[in-house]
C-alpha cells in the first residue's frame, strides 16, 4: 500500500520519513519468509497488522511483550498471531511498529516475542480516525495454513477480515 492510498496525514508523513523504510517480507492472504523461522514468525505478524494500518508510521518508542502456546507449530502460529491480535484490539493504544520473536522453543511450543510500538494515551481520537486506515482482522484460521521451516522458512496463514 501506497501513501495516496492510506490518504496519510502531514504528522504520519513525517514519522515515515524520519525512519529507514521497514524490510518487509511479507504479501497479502499471508505468505510471510525470512532467514530464520523467528524472522519468518515476526513478517507473518506484521502482514496481519499490515491489513489493518500502516505501520510505519507508528513511533518506536515502548515495549509490550507477548508470550503464546500451541500444542504443535500450527497451534504455535495461530495463538501468536491471536495474542498479537488480541493486544492490538483490547488495548486501544497498541499499534505495532515492529515485532520481534525472542525465542521460539520447538520442543514445547512456546514463543516469546516483543512489540515496538508507542500510541500515546492523549493521541485516542487521533488513533480512532487516522491510524486506522485499513481493514478489520476479525480472526486468525488454520485455513491452508503452513510452515515450512527449511533454509528461507515460509510461512502461509489466512485472516478473517
Amino acid at each position: 500500500m501506497d501513501d495516496r492510498q492510506l490518504d496519510l496525514t502531514e504528522e504520519q508523513k513525517a514519522i515515515k520519513s524520519k525512519y529507514p523504510p521497514i524490510n518487509k517480507k511479507y504479501e497479502c492472504k499471508i505468505h510471510s519468509w525470512g532467514d530464520s523461522l523467528e524472522e519468518a514468525f515476526e513478517q507473518c505478524a506484521m502482514g496481519m497488522f499490515g491489513y489493518m494500518t500502516d505501520t510505519e508510521t507508528v513511533e518506536p518508542i515502548d515495549t509490550v511483550e507477548v508470550e503464546s502456546e500451541g500444542e504443535d507449530m500450527e497451534s504455535l502460529l495461530f495463538h501468536f498471531l491471536d495474542d498479537w491480535l488480541y493486544k492490538f484490539c483490547a488495548d486501544l493504544f497498541f499499534v505495532p511498529r515492529e515485532i520481534k520473536v525472542v525465542s521460539i522453543d520447538r520442543m514445547h511450543f512456546k514463543i516469546r516475542s516483543i512489540g515496538i510500538n508507542l500510541i500515546n494515551p492523549d493521541m485516542l481520537f487521533v488513533f480512532l480516525f487516522f491510524f486506522f486506515k485499513g481493514t478489520e482482522v476479525k480472526a486468525i484460521t488454520y485455513s491452508a495454513m503452513q510452515i515450512h521451516d527449511k533454509v528461507k522458512p515460509e510461512i502461509f496463514a489466512i485472516i478473517d477480515i
